[in-house]
């Protein structure tokens, strides 16, 4: 392959730092504070070359979410091929859930029918995956899956998770520990205590 010319370099750099830009800005302040002016005075660039590079707002929106999900997509992926891939899912669903950004772009789907479309046809393939990869290790493991459905599993798995991230946004924990106990119990019935360095490659 041959190596990119300088301007293809410029060009790459320039889309980076403007998606860079925007993501900060929704960790920092919220996605109503991403707007052409401010995401291209804190990438350092000028304000035309937001649109030049993303035209309308939702675009550029759009492949902040599409950069995000691709590295959901990589870690999931690391996580189901791991050693103790139950253990690695729910650490995974814990943490993703307590981030800023994947609920700032559930507020943002609110308001924006382009953001939304996106969400909605990255979850649905997202979900599949996961169903996938979770009736596989439950196979593995001999789980009679008519009584516990992979999808129910998965669904018990995330909703948990998710639903105590976003309670933890506003400092809220109750019955927190519980629920956590309940769910890591279950799961070392299958995997065993959870291992240090699930990721594939670590031990």
């Amino acid at each position: 392959m041959a190596p990119k010319r300088p301007a293809q370099v410029e060009e790459h750099d320039a889309r980076t730092a403007l998606l860079d830009a925007a993501e900060r800005l929704m960790l920092a302040e919220g996605y109503a504070a991403v707007t052409s002016r401010r995401v291209a005075a804190e990438a350092e660039v000028n304000p035309g070359l937001v649109y030049y590079y993303f035209g309308p707002m939702d675009n550029l929106f759009i492949e902040v979410f599409r950069r995000s999900a691709a590295r959901m997509l990589g870690r999931q992926a690391e996580a189901l091929a791991s050693d103790q891939p139950l253990w690695a899912l729910w650490d995974l669903i814990r943490e993703q859930s307590n981030t800023t950004l994947n609920l700032e772009f559930l507020a943002l789907g609110n308001h924006r029918q382009a953001v939304k479309d996106d969400m909605k046809e990255f979850s649905v393939r997202f979900r599949r995956i996961q169903f996938d990869g979770l009736s596989e290790i439950l196979n593995r493991y001999e789980v009679d899956t008519k009584q516990w459905p992979p999808e129910a599993v998965m669904l018990f798995m995330d909703g948990v998770g998710r639903f105590m991230g976003e309670e933890r946004t506003y400092d809220l924990d109750l019955g927190h520990e519980q629920a956590i106990r309940v769910m890591e119990r279950l799961i070392g019935e299958l995997e065993g205590r959870r291992r240090a360095g699930w990721r594939r490659g670590r031990r």
